[in-house]
């Protein structure tokens, strides 16, 4: 029985989720709402604090860039050592994070760069023990339904928390409104911590190779494909994870106008994200991946007629709508691929970080773009528009190097 395959025969059969896989995605959705109660709100606080763009880019950026070391850094102890610890130690930083926020108040800007090293640190350690638990509990039987299930609760926590900390916001007006929110998400963080007691120790096993990422882009034409496909999903993800809800912001001057956009927009990800976790097949990753990839780059030309809240909403539903159909499809295959053989399986751990420092290297690119395409005009809006269209474009590129490995079984070496 290869490695990260499930022991239960029932599950292999029939594709359902064991009782680790739910208790994974109670943790992950717990890690979410706490994020997304108060994650939508800190570019905005910071914005708010500095009126710099440039200040949220630079803190964006350190956030990535540490978040990929800690991954390549943390990789030893997560493979050789205990990988449960790393996730609570990851649940743990980010919520310190969000006290330090709590603590600075106003002048969390003065602070920014070590914010943004914390928050990276805290996502990095999280993120890797995730993602190897992740892929030791699923399979592809179940992998697109897991993906499903996953995108389906994040969507839930995206849609309520923000939702909630806007209104909360708004009603307890400025500084005691952001304070009560992060609050709460450090609340949250600790139960997320207490559940996580509950997943099962998992073994470790194999030393640590850490010139992993260099010998497979050296050695495999595949995983250099599959690197730069990677990547370029990242250029997309590094700015519009902070960019997006910060000019909702700016057009509305209002939280309670992001937290109903996030509302919104979110209900949409949702049922998009239950239909197409439950419905996709993995015969279909291809055309679903190359129709969800044109149509979220479609949905950013209303923006090039104005910006305001009813075009940004318009880019925010046609989104959470097709991006499933692009986001599911590729992860799912990228972890089949390190699934693919007994080696491969071994490796899991270098390869998730190998995935991870694909999208460091792609979110980097993309706000580098940010940090020099915005100051040279002035940051405009026009200027944000055509960096949103830029980036957001890339995910076609993303599926014209997966394309090939989505249309057949290909071997990982």
């Amino acid at each position: 029985m290869g490695v990260g395959r499930s022991h239960n025969p029932d599950v292999r059969q029939t594709g359902r989720l064991d009782s680790q896989a739910v208790l994974l995605l109670s943790v992950q959705t717990l890690f979410a709402i706490a994020a997304a109660l108060s994650g939508t709100f800190v570019p905005v606080y910071l914005w708010k604090a500095s009126q710099s763009y440039m200040l949220i880019g630079i803190y964006s950026l350190i956030g990535y860039v540490v978040g990929g070391i800690t991954f390549w850094l943390a990789g030893k102890w997560v493979k050789e050592h205990n990988k449960m610890n790393s996730l609570r130690l990851g649940i743990m930083l980010s919520g310190v994070f969000y006290f330090l926020v709590l603590l600075f108040g106003q002048q969390a800007t003065k602070y920014y760069v070590p914010l943004g090293i914390l928050n990276g640190l805290g996502q990095g350690f999280y993120w890797l023990a995730y993602n190897v638990v992740y892929f030791e509990i699923t399979e592809p039987g179940n992998r697109d339904k897991y993906n499903g299930y996953a995108g389906l609760t994040g969507a839930v926590a995206s849609m309520v928390a923000p939702w909630v900390s806007g209104l909360l916001i708004t009603w307890y007006g400025g500084s005691r409104g952001y304070s009560f929110i992060f609050t709460i998400s450090l609340v949250v963080f600790g139960i997320c911590a207490v559940f996580s007691f509950w997943l099962k120790k998992r073994k470790a096993g194999g030393t640590y190779n850490w010139l992993h990422t260099y010998e497979q882009l050296k050695e495999s034409p595949l995983w250099r494909r599959l690197f730069l496909a990677i990547a370029a999903q990242g250029v997309r993800e590094g700015v519009f994870m902070f960019l997006i809800g910060l000019t909702v912001y700016i057009a509305t001057k209002e939280e309670s106008k992001l937290g109903n956009y996030a509302l919104i927009t979110s209900l949409v990800a949702l049922i998009s994200n239950w239909y197409v976790g439950s419905k996709l097949k993995p015969e279909r990753r291809n055309e679903s991946m190359l129709f969800g990839a044109l149509m979220i780059s479609l949905f950013i030309l209303p923006l090039l007629w104005k910006v305001n809240y009813a075009t940004m909403l318009v880019l925010g539903i046609g989104t959470a709508f097709f991006y499933p159909l692009y986001i599911i499809p590729m992860t799912s295959r990228v972890f089949d691929m390190i699934g693919m053989s007994e080696q491969s399986a071994r490796e899991r751990e270098e390869y998730i970080i190998m995935r991870e420092l694909a999208l460091t290297a792609g979110r980097t690119v993309g706000v580098a773009a940010y940090l020099l395409v915005l100051p040279a005009y002035h940051f405009s809006t026009q200027a944000v528009v055509w960096l949103l269209f830029g980036v957001g474009i890339v995910p076609i590129a993303a599926w014209l190097l997966m394309s090939p490995l989505l249309e057949r079984r290909v071997a990982p070496h």
